[in-house]
């Protein structure tokens, strides 16, 4: 959840006081005796035929489409990326109002960014990342329930498509409780928009119950929907044709519990992603410190060993399978070096 105190500044008191009243219920379960079995999935040796498929994805701020990056910063980026697994770019697009709208000066330079990454990197597909938060904690946000606004997000899918010629929508609404039907409705509405053009559909999920129903019991006790259960994080895969699990602020106080916790993470999003939908697993590029988020466990190496772990475990052969690195305007060289070393 900490994408939202950086999306909208100014709004995210709220989201980082429920952010810690989940980190304080992680640690406690954490304590209550799961930590011996976190380690235990952070232990053993993946191979070396667990690196990546040339799937992986990279988020993107808003500078790559607001006019303020540069033909220079996209040659430098080019070179960056080309020889990684980098297939996909989600580009911070919006974020959408709370109807569901979006204007069209919000993006003037997205044009330009999808043709000059194409030019350089004719293998990379770019995608709209669009996202909002959801009025379901509170008052204030886009509500999915209303029918008006979802058509409207799917016009904006539609419009920013149209514009652009992006590769595809990149949805992160944000929070989003788990069995939300509403949610569904509306990804089968813009795989609707999306499979005859061709494009893509992807969206960034929450994370899965670590234990059974944890996230009946975090709602009851926080108020707060951090995780999904991994029945309806099936339900979200066999909508869409890509799927990025947000496998960081976890709370978790050292490397190992948190790689762990990668691990369960990859293994349970595996068990039930179609072989068909791509699965990206989330890496932390970032170096946030509170309670819901340990820079010094929550580390670009721990997470890509817990995924290469659990893609062992589970379904090591699998080709659609890959990681995703949130996010550029946060990262330090050695993220970007990190996930070079560990997973190319």
């Amino acid at each position: 959840m900490g994408r939202m105190r950086r999306w909208w500044q100014g709004r995210g008191g709220r989201w980082t006081r429920r952010s810690l009243t989940a980190g304080t219920l992680t640690l406690a379960l954490l304590i209550a005796g799961t930590g011996a079995a976190l380690r235990a999935q952070y232990a053993g040796v993946p191979g070396e035929d667990t690196r990546t498929r040339g799937r992986d994805a990279y988020w993107l701020g808003h500078a790559w489409v607001d006019g303020r990056k540069t033909e220079k910063d996209l040659d430098a980026f080019a070179a960056k990326v080309r020889g990684s697994g980098i297939k996909d770019l989600f580009v911070h697009t919006g974020p959408l109002d709370h109807d569901g709208t979006l204007p069209a000066a919000r993006y003037p330079r997205a044009a330009w960014l999808v043709a000059g990454v194409h030019r350089r990197l004719p293998d990379v597909r770019v995608q709209a990342w669009l996202g909002d938060q959801l009025a379901s904690e509170g008052p204030v946000g886009l509500r999915l329930g209303d029918g008006a606004t979802r058509a409207a997000v799917v016009t904006t899918a539609r419009q920013v498509l149209d514009r652009a010629r992006f590769d595809g929508v990149h949805f992160d609404l944000e929070p989003l409780p788990s069995g939300d039907r509403n949610y569904l409705a509306l990804l089968d509405a813009l795989h609707a928009l999306t499979r005859p053009r061709g494009a893509l559909l992807s969206v960034a999920a929450h994370q899965i119950d670590p234990l059974p129903a944890l996230h009946a019991a975090a709602s009851g006790l926080t108020g707060h929907g951090k995780w999904w259960s991994q029945a309806y994080f099936a339900q979200v895969t066999r909508r869409v044709d890509q799927i990025a699990v947000m496998s960081y602020d976890t709370a978790m106080p050292v490397q190992s519990l948190y790689g762990g916790y990668v691990a369960r993470q990859t293994a349970l999003a595996l068990q039930v992603t179609p072989k068909d939908t791509d699965l990206l697993m989330g890496l932390p590029f970032y170096d946030d410190e509170s309670m819901s988020h340990h820079g010094s466990a929550e580390t670009v190496e721990a997470a890509v060993r817990g995924a290469r772990l659990g893609l062992a475990r589970t379904d090591r052969h699998r080709r659609t399978f890959g990681l995703a690195l949130y996010v550029d305007f946060a990262e330090r060289d050695e993220d970007w070096g990190a996930y070079r070393r560990g997973w190319s």
